[in-house]
């Protein structure tokens, strides 16, 4: 079974009963972020995980195997996204990169942010002009080194 025909069952099965990424991830044990990009296939469970994800939504447990597989990371096509909010955080990487990078080696040296070492949260902020959302990426500074 490929693994893109398991995140399709994944959502299918989602779907079909209701259950929120904030469910699964309860189940699975890990923060909703990890195990929703765990479930469509951008990290690799362990079989405890995967065992807990697949019986939540009710699927085969042949689907353990594939969740617990080293994927292949990168969800994206190379080209600019046409989806509009995946389109906006690609913009704001366009936009904002440079600054970002210039920022974060002013401050921390010439190096990069892990992306292995690396937390990302998702919050809503109330606000009276229409709510907000808050993107919070904690990754491990990682200098570059000198041979």
């Amino acid at each position: 079974m490929y693994r893109e025909e398991v995140t399709e069952a994944v959502l299918e099965a989602k779907r079909a009963k209701g259950l929120t990424w904030t469910a699964l991830a309860k189940a699975v044990g890990r923060h909703p972020v990890w195990t929703t990009s765990a479930l469509l296939g951008q990290q690799s469970m362990s079989e405890d995980e995967a065992t807990a994800a697949v019986a939540l939504l009710g699927l085969d447990p042949s689907f353990v195997a594939a969740l617990t597989e080293c994927p292949l990371k990168g969800s994206l096509d190379s080209d600019v996204p046409t989806d509009p909010l995946i389109y906006r955080l690609h913009e704001i990487t366009q936009v904002y990169g440079s600054t970002i990078k210039a920022l974060i080696h002013e401050e921390f040296g010439d190096g990069i942010m892990s992306a292995i070492d690396f937390e990302l949260d998702i919050e809503r902020v109330s606000d009276p002009k229409g709510d907000r959302v808050k993107i919070t990426y904690n990754g491990k500074f990682l200098p570059y080194r000198k041979w």
